[in-house]
């Protein structure tokens, strides 16, 4: 029996030393294919880089906001919906100014002259403003309402201008909305073409509005607030595309630095350079490839490829180097055979881990490719597949650039006897064996204040978020929300689910007047709303002949909605007959902006304040319950109570998709933190074919998150897509460490006839070096992201570089344990 176990494992340890003879043999045969016949590979490499160079050049910048939300997303189509009956609500640019002297006629008519000079840039469609306000008058000989411009286009005097206030401010219509009494502050809205805004027009349209308004502040010595969404997507856009590629310079800058003291040669640090820019060009020519614009993240990918790329310059140059070192000191072979042989030893070993880390890194990019999320989808796709390409360039430009390249000299491999470094990797093998209580005490210690903190974590977003508090474009916000509530679009639509529902039966006015009036109108964070009972009041004040708010009420008597009806069927005929005329146009956008031309639906429009989203869901579902209370007469509504409800009321406009795209953005970078973990592990265990090594290989990667995590808790900084985004980015790029570690620890064992302890002493020796360098190399990499004025790219880069040292210390010092502990002595 025991002679029939032994010749077993000798059959098998014969069929496993096979297998290793073979996957050897192909990666040294991979390297001196590739050495041979490097002239031919550069061309063609170098050639495809022209061609994808030329791609690159074709890749446009996105002007469209991104959409977060997937197409069937029942609250994206709410959305769209609203869209094609009333257009898009996120194409109004507010102007706003405090002044007690505006009405100064010199003021005045400056403010007059920048309404004019806006209406003439191009693609401005309409301006809300104080002078263009206008009233309605009744003609005593026709009997019929007439519009009628409150403020002349010409104002000559003093008390012409009074007078003319004196009239606007008697129009409670304005109130709140053009200017709010109490602080003197004053407001001017401005319509842009929203095709226009979806183009690279909008940065030149954005450009002529604010230097209009810088004339008019020039002018005036009136300070002047400017926001709205057009402004912010614009800004923010330019912006953080401008910081991208100052952080792309900045990355090639950092890492030629820390190569050129690691290698002491100006040729080493060229070529890593060069292959981190071929990986650049790859990757922009890939997204024209795949017919993708650049985007807010798809800009990250650049400055991601480079802090990729050059780990793999210096873990393919330091084996090189090391295997150099060692065949000539054992003083059998030339320099130049030396050379060769440490170039095979380059590929055939740091071939298959390179491709493994590479894998593991491209999967935390890719698996936002499993997210139904747009933006996360087209990152995923770009940025795992450029960084498979940087494999395919390293391992063909390294080798066949290397060969032809002198040896190093002595200058060039003196970094491998660093005193300081070899000093910490003696203390390490010293500590992995007399302090493992101590170590695994501190891990516990740590994962224990770490998950005090994960508990104090916010989950919260903001829809400017990531904008710098002391900017401008921050403070101006504020001024909007500090004297008119906000100017982020919310929408109210109701649907009466028939064609001229509105009369079938009469939609009850009043009911919505005391929705919008007294219940919406008073939440915190709320505007006050406009809706077709404000045109309602307009009319019958002019009626009556009242001024003041008393005066600015719904008839007493009768449905006003029937000759509302009436006068907006008069003013549809009139414009399908091409007969409009100046007034009608301006009476048409007063009454038909709130109901659609089949006269099913109707909108209440509002702004809100940005309150972020903890704040946002309640004021929703606060807002439809009111909603439904009122106009359907119930609390809530079941998907059976829907059909028999009188109507289908959605809250929808860019407030509410932010908040459904805030969470469905989330939600996806928490699934493909899953997926990442997963697909890796199933990697891992591919790689070693062993439990214990791949529970080895994922604890040290674990805790890192679970830190990070935990000093987000603690420190303030909350969840939201900014912030997730790293832990998945994180997780694919640290356990390069771990594969590397224990590829080596692999080979390595053998060599010390399976003993475990001689072998994780030599693989902290062997592989400690290139991994402190390559930790060095990321940690700077993304450490140079803290110079962002964005807080969502500031905390990519210190939360990335938190997790990634962190990562560093558990797979040198934690690792080790972790196989001396599960792993038998031999």
């Amino acid at each position: 029996m025991l002679a029939k176990q032994c010749k077993l494992s000798f059959f098998a340890a014969i069929a496993l030393t096979n297998t290793q003879l073979n996957y050897l043999y192909m990666w040294r045969s991979l390297a001196n294919f590739v050495i041979k016949f490097r002239w031919i590979l550069l061309i063609i490499l170098f050639s495809v880089s022209v061609l994808m160079g030329y791609f690159a050049s074709k890749v446009k910048l996105s002007y469209e906001f991104s959409r977060a939300i997937p197409t069937d997303n029942p609250i994206y189509k709410d959305y769209l919906k609203f869209k094609q009956k009333f257009g898009d609500d996120g194409n109004v640019l507010v102007i706003g100014l405090q002044s007690a002297n505006i009405f100064e006629l010199k003021n005045f008519t400056a403010y007059s002259t920048l309404q004019k000079q806006l209406k003439k840039v191009s693609d401005v469609e309409d301006i809300l403003s104080i002078p263009s306000s206008i009233t309605l008058q009744q003609n005593d000989s026709t009997q019929k309402l007439e519009v009628k411009k409150i403020f002349a286009d010409s104002i000559a005097t003093q008390a012409q201008l009074s007078a003319a206030k004196k009239v606007f401010e008697a129009l409670p219509f304005y109130k709140q909305r053009l200017y709010n009494p109490t602080s003197n502050a004053y407001l001017m809205a401005v319509r842009i073409n929203k095709d226009s805004l979806n183009s690279a027009k909008r940065t030149n349209i954005i450009q002529e509005v604010t230097a209009a308004v810088d004339r008019f502040e020039t002018t005036t010595n009136i300070q002047t607030h400017v926001s709205g969404l057009p402004l912010i997507r614009t800004l923010v856009a330019t912006k953080i595309q401008k910081e991208m590629r100052l952080f792309l310079i900045g990355s090639l800058a950092l890492s030629a630095l820390i190569l050129l003291l690691f290698f002491r040669s100006i040729s080493t640090m060229l070529l890593s350079l060069l292959v981190v820019l071929l990986g650049v060009i790859w990757s922009i020519g890939l997204m024209h490839i795949c017919g993708y614009n650049i985007t807010l993240l798809t800009a990250l990918t650049p400055p991601l490829i480079v802090v990729i790329g050059i780990p793999n310059c210096i873990y393919f140059i330091n084996k090189y180097h090391t295997s150099f070192v060692e065949k000539l000191a054992t003083g059998t072979t030339d320099i130049a055979s030396a050379k060769g042989s440490a170039l095979v030893d380059m590929v055939s070993k740091m071939g298959v881990v390179t491709l493994f880390c590479n894998i593991t890194a491209a999967i935390g990019f890719a698996v936002f490719a499993l997210t139904k999320s747009l933006i996360l989808k087209e990152f995923g796709v770009i940025a795992g597949c450029s960084i498979m390409l940087i494999f395919i360039i390293s391992f063909i430009l390294l080798p066949a650039v290397l060969s032809l390249l002198p040896a190093p000299g002595t200058q060039q491999t003196k970094y491998l006897h660093n005193k300081l470094l070899t000093s910490f990797l003696n203390h390490i093998q010293l500590w992995v064996v007399q302090y493992k209580k101590a170590i695994y005490t501190c891990t516990v210690l740590l994962l224990i204040v770490s998950s005090i903190g994960i508990f104090k974590l916010k989950n919260v977003a903001y829809i400017v978020d990531d904008l710098p508090k002391k900017e401008k474009i921050f403070t101006d916000l504020k001024f909007f929300e500090q004297h008119f509530t906000g100017v982020m679009p919310l929408e109210i639509l109701l649907d009466t689910k028939k064609p001229k529902g509105i009369l079938k039966p009469i939609v009850d006015i009043k009911k919505i007047a005391f929705l919008q009036d007294s219940i919406i109108a008073k939440l915190y964070h709320v505007a006050k709303p406009i809706s077709v009972v404000d045109p309602i009041k307009f009319t019958y004040q002019a009626i009556s002949g009242g001024s003041g708010d008393t005066a600015y009420a719904l008839p007493s008597i009768g449905n006003p909605l029937i000759e509302l009806h009436k006068t907006l069927r008069e003013i549809n005929a009139r414009k399908a007959s091409h007969e409009m005329t100046t007034k009608d146009t301006a009476m048409q956008k007063l009454i038909a902006s709130f109901i659609d031309s089949t006269e099913q639906y109707l909108r209440i429009s509002m702004s809100i304040a940005d309150v972020g989203t903890i704040a946002l869901n309640p004021i929703l579902d606060s807002i439809k319950k009111a909603a439904n209370n009122i106009l359907n007469g119930v609390d809530s509504i079941t998907i059976t109570d829907t059909a028999k409800a009188p109507y289908n009321i959605t809250v929808t406009g860019s407030s509410a998709t932010f908040l459904e795209g805030s969470r469905f953005i989330i939600n996806g970078l928490k699934e493909s933190i899953v997926y990442a973990f997963l697909l890796i592990a199933a990697c891992m265990l591919y790689l070693f074919k062993n439990i214990k090594i791949l529970l080895c290989s994922l604890i040290p990667n674990i805790i890192p998150l679970i830190i990070t995590a935990g000093v987000m808790g603690w420190v303030g900084v909350p969840l939201k897509p900014s912030t997730v985004l790293v832990f998945s980015v994180a997780l694919g790029i640290a356990i390069d460490i771990t594969i590397r570690f224990l590829v080596n620890y692999k080979q390595e064992l053998p060599n010390y006839n399976h003993d475990v302890l001689a072998t994780v002493h030599a693989t902290i020796k062997n592989t400690g070096l290139s991994i402190v360098y390559t930790a060095l190399v990321l940690v700077a990499g993304f450490i140079i992201f803290c110079g962002s004025n964005f807080g969502g790219t500031f905390a990519l880069g210190w939360l990335t570089s938190l997790t990634l040292l962190v990562s560093t210390l558990t797979n040198l010092i934690l690792l080790p344990v972790l196989l001396l502990t599960f792993s038998n002595k031999k």
